[in-house]
């Protein structure tokens, strides 16, 4: 089995635009897909530096000495590469979101398909897993939870089924919860319900949409002008803070006027509309299905 498929992966090294001696920065480096491929165009003089928190990233790292691995959260990416004494590189790839390896392996939590520990942690040395929200947190946070990440609509009914049960016992595995939220899950589109509140709990567990605005302002500084951000995201929470944020700098989306009222804008658009993947693609790749990538240049 494949530890992750690399998605787009054409697209990706194409909206890189790699040069030989550049250097370059792959924030999710999972089976090491993409880092593999950009290491191919890279020269004796390229470097490339690699993030994953997953310990078990560490497993398919290439014998390739123009790579340094940071077994770290991405949202430490400048700290790192100040450490390396990098200023400036001239690309950064994100390919954000689940790996299949981690969907597949049953006790980490993150499938619906499987029994096992209510986990989700990408790091799995931090304390808080998906337990911890379900038993912990009070019901406003779990409503706002559930809206705001997971896009449910019935999240009070939801909430409420939730708070109720963890009063006889804590909620540890995912069956005892798909069995306590049953009475609110439509049917006929279980599946699709029941990943809308597995994506929630993953993205609070892993504080995914902060991290990923920070990368996103680091992304900013680190950058050469004229570098490449390329980032692909799988759900539209993640693709509207990248695309508000390549468009204009902020996360509201909201255009910026410098002193004489000009825009200031800190990126050139490269892909004015999302690539998604082909169908031939999604064929051989089911988890590539709703994969939008974006690509802007450093102005």
């Amino acid at each position: 089995m494949d530890y992750h498929q690399p998605v787009l992966l054409k697209e990706c090294l194409d909206g890189l635009r790699i040069k030989p001696d550049g250097i370059y920065v792959d924030v999710t480096f999972g089976g090491g897909g993409h880092s593999k491929a950009i290491l191919e165009k890279l020269g004796p003089k390229g470097k490339l530096f690699a993030f994953d928190q997953d310990k078990d990233a560490a497993n398919n790292l290439p014998a390739d000495e123009r790579l340094t691995f940071i077994p770290q959260n991405f949202m430490y990416m400048k700290n790192f590469l100040r450490m390396y004494e990098v200023k400036q590189v001239d690309g950064i790839l994100a390919d954000l979101g689940v790996s299949s390896h981690q969907f597949d392996i049953a006790d980490r939590g993150f499938s619906i398909r499987f029994e096992a520990e209510l986990d989700m942690r990408m790091n799995q040395a931090s304390k808080k897993t998906a337990a911890t929200v379900l038993n912990e947190y009070d019901e406003n946070q779990l409503k706002q939870i559930f809206r705001s990440y997971g896009e449910v609509d019935n999240a009070y009914k939801l909430v409420k089924l939730i708070t109720d049960a963890r009063i006889t016992q804590p909620i540890t595995n995912t069956e005892q919860l798909k069995n306590i939220i049953a009475p609110c899950t439509p049917k006929f589109k279980d599946h699709q319900y029941l990943a809308k509140v597995f994506q929630a709990l993953r993205i609070e567990v892993n504080d995914e949409m902060d991290v990923l605005k920070e990368m996103l302002k680091q992304a900013l500084e680190v950058l050469s002008v004229g570098g490449r951000l390329v980032v692909m995201s799988y759900h539209s929470l993640e693709d509207r803070l990248v695309k508000n944020f390549i468009k204009s700098g902020n996360f509201e989306g909201e255009a910026e006027k410098d002193f004489y009222g000009n825009i200031a804008r800190p990126f050139e658009l490269i892909t004015r509309k999302p690539i998604t993947p082909s169908d031939e693609e999604v064929e051989k790749n089911s988890r590539s299905r709703s994969a939008k990538l974006r690509v802007a240049e450093k102005t």
